[in-house]
C-alpha cells in the first residue's frame, strides 16, 4: 500500500516525473537540507515529490534496487517507494530503506548528520540501534558524475553508428 495519497500529491510543493529530473531534484534536495547527495542512489525513478510545509518527500522507482556503498562496505536495499520527512541535517520517519547486517535486512528509520559538512552521519533503526560513518562515504563528485554520463551518451552514439 502506498503512503503517497492523492491528497498528498495535491498538496505537493514540487512533483516531478521521469528518471532524469527526479535524479537531479533528489540530489539537490539532499544537498539543500545538509545531507550527502549520494544517500539515495535510486534507479529508474518514476516520480518524486516534496511537500515543503511538512517536509514530506517521496520517491517511486520501477523496481526495488540494491546498492553497495563501497567506502563502508554496506549493502542497502531501496523499495519501490521511499518516503521520509526531511529537516535540516536530518531524515525522519524513513520508509523503504533497509541495510544488510550479517545475514539480516534491518529497516532504517532515521538518518542525521552531526557537525555538517565534515562530520559524521548516523543511521538509526526503529529499535534505537545505530551506526555512524563519515559523511564522505555518501557523497558523489558531481563533476565526475557528469563526465560519466557524457561518456555513456558517447558510447551509446558509437554503438548506434556501428549498427
Amino acid at each position: 500500500m502506498s503512503l503517497v495519497t492523492d491528497e498528498i500529491r495535491a498538496s505537493a510543493t514540487e512533483m516531478y516525473s521521469g528518471d532524469g529530473i527526479c535524479q537531479v531534484k533528489s540530489k539537490f534536495l539532499l544537498t539543500e537540507v545538509g545531507l550527502p547527495n549520494g544517500l539515495l542512489p535510486l534507479k529508474d525513478i518514476e516520480e518524486c515529490g516534496y511537500v515543503k510545509e511538512t517536509g514530506f518527500v517521496w520517491l517511486k522507482q520501477k523496481n526495488k534496487c540494491d546498492h553497495k556503498f563501497d567506502k563502508i562496505g554496506k549493502l542497502v536495499q531501496y523499495a519501490k517507494e521511499v518516503t521520509a520527512y526531511v529537516e535540516p541535517n536530518r531524515i525522519k520517519k524513513l520508509t523503504g530503506v533497509k541495510v544488510k547486517e550479517l545475514l539480516l535486512w534491518i529497516n532504517l528509520s532515521e538518518i542525521y548528520v552531526d557537525d555538517p559538512p565534515t562530520g559524521k552521519i548516523t543511521f538509526k533503526t526503529p529499535a534505537g540501534l545505530f551506526r555512524t560513518f563519515p559523511v564522505s562515504a555518501f557523497e558523489i563528485d558531481m563533476a565526475a558524475e557528469e563526465v560519466k554520463d557524457k561518456d555513456e551518451v558517447k558510447a551509446a552514439a558509437v554503438e548506434v553508428k556501428e549498427v
